[in-house]
């Protein structure tokens, strides 16, 4: 075990999924803000509300005390939902001691501000270590024991190598990388381009326009990431390509289920009232697309997307235009 003391907020699939790949690595305790969500973990080892019955390991301890979590950990991780993410880390910043890592979890952007988690961590929490942990990684997957693999974002390699262990875990297998931008955005863009595939999924499409819209969907996410200021190679690994398949294919995906109930042509009011899991693309899509503008960057399929969830268009016109622009060199946008 290594002497690390972990806090991680979040008791959601993924926060509780990391939380138990982390417990068998180092003490652990994770932060949930329902109490239910407290006991379930302490006293049956289960999150039953997210993660059914899949079983815990006895030594993930949960708290519903921010301070308790937060004022003696060596490293901090972030599972917070998007647009509550700002109003936890205020609450941290009074326990957190000076130079504690934080790690985000967290693959969507602030509405109002269009910040990376990792900007609004920089911000709030000057002077602290920040990554993020991101991949093609399906919680209940991982839960049941199946191979996953994930790449761990920071630009101190120091830190980078001792979290890389931490979070390195049996058939869970972390790879480093120091592009914390690159690998932020492609976790946030490609649910887009899920919500997209899952809209052609929802109306019928075949296999072929499935891996059109993925690969097309890619050219967008790496323009745009490129832009900003990623890597290239980045939206061709584990954050990018990896991350867009599993999100895109996969029946445990939120973003994948949203797109096939817009097919179905039902509403995004709807659909959330029934969806007790955030689908952070829905809620990322105007962020995204007023980045594309800042940048000037063309993103057809992310413009479809984002004018279906505004309830400006229906899945209907949108996927017949998902691939509607005249088609010129590959390369090129549309």
């Amino acid at each position: 075990m290594l002497s690390l003391k972990v806090g991680l907020l979040g008791g959601g699939s993924w926060g509780t999924t990391v939380a138990s790949l982390v417990a068998r690595n180092a003490p652990i305790t994770l932060w949930a803000r329902n109490p239910d969500t407290v006991a379930d973990i302490n006293q049956r080892h289960r999150n039953s509300k997210y993660l059914g019955d899949c079983v815990l390991p006895d030594k993930l301890v949960a708290s519903s005390d921010i301070e308790e979590t937060v004022a003696d950990a060596d490293v901090l991780v972030m599972a917070i939902p998007s647009q509550n993410f700002r109003a936890v880390l205020l609450e941290v910043k009074k326990h957190l001691r000076p130079w504690v890592p934080v790690l985000s979890l967290t693959k969507g952007l602030e509405l109002d501000t269009r910040m990376r988690m990792t900007q609004i961590i920089n911000e709030i929490l000057p002077g602290h270590p920040v990554g993020v942990l991101t991949g093609p990684n399906l919680a209940r997957e991982i839960m049941a024991g199946q191979a996953a693999a994930s790449v761990i974002a920071m630009t101190d390699k120091v830190i980078l190598c001792e979290l890389q262990k931490l979070f390195n875990s049996g058939l869970f297998r972390v790879y480093t990388n120091d592009d914390v931008l690159g690998c932020e955005i492609g976790g946030v863009l490609k649910n887009i381009i899920a919500i997209a595939v899952g809209m052609g999924d929802g109306q019928g499409a075949g296999d072929n326009t499935r891996a059109a819209l993925i690969t097309r969907g890619l050219a967008e996410v790496t323009r745009l990431g490129v832009a900003m200021g990623g890597r290239p190679e980045t939206f061709a690994g584990l954050a990018g390509m990896g991350d867009m398949i599993a999100t895109c294919t996969s029946p445990q995906s939120r973003n994948r289920h949203v797109g096939m109930e817009l097919g179905k042509g039902r509403t995004m009011e709807d659909i959330s009232r029934e969806m007790f899991m955030v689908a952070e693309g829905a809620k990322s899509a105007p962020a995204v697309m007023a980045l594309a503008e800042q940048y000037g960057v063309e993103m057809p399929i992310a413009q479809d997307v984002y004018r279906v969830v505004t309830g400006e268009s229906n899945a209907l016109r949108a996927f017949r235009g998902l691939l509607r622009v005249d088609a010129g060199a590959e390369h090129e946008p549309g």
